[in-house]
């Protein structure tokens, strides 16, 4: 018998300013640091912030780039930990190989570790989005050795076959993303990739030209291109559909302290289904934030942070 997940209660209620009062990408990140990592497989693109605490790994989701975060480098870094958002393997301007398609998760993961130990040290504390979750994951099965507390941010799940199947969807699942995607990748101008990445907020304004031209800018560089073809399967025939790797079982002998962070407008898989993943995961709790979709980092950054803050320190 499935028991139910422990939910995460924020210690202090959080106070956020409207949207429209933060600042460009550039702005945010004004004194952080973006650096090349090379490790002993892969290089890594980061993005640095602050110089002492214990590490802090961001992983963007498919498709994506370390910009994702730049709403919450400062924040947590303030906050006590040294903060490294960072391109995943296969995106951005960190490694495009080698290519794996069978085990693209597992090789991610390994390239994470792979970081880990580039940037000196023996473990860190990770959150992961989407597919960022997905590599969480694959990390904590894999290198539990090297996992402090682990996140997995509306991702993780996704290709676990799970027994339970009768989950309640939210609007925007089956194939609108691999739809979107497609289009924004076959034809990368500023309508299709604004149109996919609406799909990652509650409400469209809350998605910033400035981040949609970030992104097409990363298009425009041909081995980004061509390697984010090959991460979403455009042009390889076959299907956009992920293959189930692992079981409930495998889900079970997860070791790291782990937090399934969801929100209750998340595309295609709602709440339920997250918090059914975390109540199967042996040290595990739960968070569903209101009011935000895929994008959480991004939507209610506030939020986010407190959080994160508040599973790591164990408040």
């Amino acid at each position: 018998m499935v028991q139910a997940a422990k939910v995460l209660r924020l210690s202090k209620q959080v106070k956020a300013k409207p949207l429209s009062e933060w600042g460009s990408v550039a702005v945010e990140m004004l004194g952080t640091q973006t650096r090349i990592v090379r490790g002993k497989q892969y290089f890594h693109r980061v993005i640095e912030c602050g110089d002492k605490g214990e590490p802090l790994i961001l992983i963007h989701g498919i498709g994506g780039h370390a910009e994702t975060y730049a709403r919450n480098l400062w924040n947590l870094a303030n906050n006590g930990f040294h903060v490294y958002a960072i391109d995943a393997l296969y995106h951005g301007f960190s490694s495009k190989g080698p290519r794996d398609d069978e085990n693209r998760t597992e090789r991610q993961a390994e390239a994470l570790a792979d970081l880990i130990q580039a940037l000196g040290y023996s473990w860190a504390h990770v959150e992961g989005e989407s597919m960022g979750g997905e590599i969480v994951f694959a990390f904590g099965l894999n290198f539990p050795q090297m996992a402090g507390k682990l996140i997995m941010n509306t991702g993780g799940a996704y290709d676990v076959d799970l027994k339970r199947k009768d989950f309640k969807p939210n609007p925007g699942g089956g194939n609108t993303l691999a739809e979107l995607s497609r289009a924004s990748i076959l034809t990368p101008t500023f309508q299709t990739v604004r149109a996919r990445m609406e799909w990652l907020v509650a409400e469209p304004s809350r998605m910033t030209d400035e981040m949609v031209n970030i992104r097409l800018r990363l298009y425009s560089f041909p081995e980004v291109y061509e390697s984010i073809k090959w991460v979403y399967r455009v042009g390889q025939g076959g299907t956009w559909a992920q293959k189930m790797k692992y079981t409930e079982d495998d889900v079970k002998r997860f070791k790291p302290e782990s937090l399934v962070f969801w929100t209750d407008k998340n595309p295609g898989d709602g709440p339920d289904y997250g918090k059914y993943f975390a109540s199967l995961l042996p040290s595990a709790k739960f968070y569903n934030m209101l009011d935000a979709a895929h994008w959480p980092q991004w939507e209610k950054p506030e939020e986010h942070d407190q959080v994160l803050i508040d599973f790591i320190k164990g408040k």
